[in-house]
């Protein structure tokens, strides 16, 4: 069974049309790479599947369970428990968006602190609870190589390593699905290696990934399917020997050739 199953997902802002009846699904433990020119609308659908959106069609389900049918959801549906909704993804932003005045761990431990303080037996747990979330957080950030930043605050970390505290905390609530909007988009090229070598490891570890990147040469070397999008839609998609090497698509073989030559 696919572990996330995307139908007919359709989105307006306005009367201009963002997404366009997208539809695919995707096998646990596998990496999906999404590629086009920006306004295409890779990170609109990433948006959607993570519940910042609302698609005014379509349906989402993960593990079989449906998170939205926008055909019998009304707006106030929608809203309802979406924040156990998004506990199916975690999100790394192009821009980090870390909260400057926590530290790196404090940044990777805040929401799973803040989902156990709603649990009923949180008062009795809550010093064994503190200590398990703690040490979840430092084995996160030792995985990210930053076991020496745990305690340094945003401004005194490099963007490369702030991503990487942006991986960790997207990690830390145990997603589905981990999704990345264009992670490296904001790093000059040192900084960008740090990172492609971070989500490189979580592929081979077989973490289930959806990966937005203008980053030709990894998309095609991570991932185990491509989805080419344009103007709203999936143009082109397939495993990624056959995307990059034999597109069947005009549109995709002109977008890959700025990237070929």
């Amino acid at each position: 069974m696919a572990i996330l199953e995307v139908q007919n997902i359709r989105k307006s802002f306005g009367s201009t049309l963002v997404l366009d009846d997208i539809s695919f699904s995707m096998e646990k433990g596998t990496a999906l790479s999404i590629i086009g020119s920006s306004g295409s609308g890779k990170t609109t659908l990433l948006r959607c599947l993570n519940f910042l959106e609302r698609p005014d069609a379509g349906i989402i389900r993960v593990n079989g369970e449906t998170l939205l049918d926008a055909s019998t959801a009304r707006a106030s549906d929608f809203r309802q428990n979406i924040r156990m909704k998004r506990l199916h993804f975690g999100l790394v932003f192009q821009s980090f968006n870390l909260f400057p005045q926590y530290t790196a761990l404090e940044n990777v431990i805040l929401a799973e602190k803040l989902l156990a303080k709603e649990q009923p037996d949180w008062k009795e747990q809550k010093a064994a609870r503190l200590k398990e979330i703690e040490a979840h957080g430092k084995e996160l950030l030792s995985e990210m190589g930053l076991q020496d930043r745990m305690n340094n605050y945003p401004h005194q970390l490099s963007g490369g390593q702030c991503q990487r505290v942006a991986i960790a905390r997207a990690l830390a609530l145990n997603p589905d699905i981990l999704c990345f909007d264009e992670p490296t988009s904001a790093l000059d090229p040192e900084l960008t290696g740090e990172v492609l070598r971070v989500i490189r490891g979580l592929a081979a570890m077989n973490t289930t990934m959806i990966i937005v990147t203008h980053e030709m040469a990894f998309a095609r070397d991570v991932a185990d399917h491509v989805i080419f999008m344009d103007e709203g839609k999936i143009c082109e998609e397939g495993n990624p020997e056959e995307v990059f090497s034999n597109p069947q698509q005009e549109r995709t073989r002109q977008f890959l050739s700025h990237y070929n030559q």
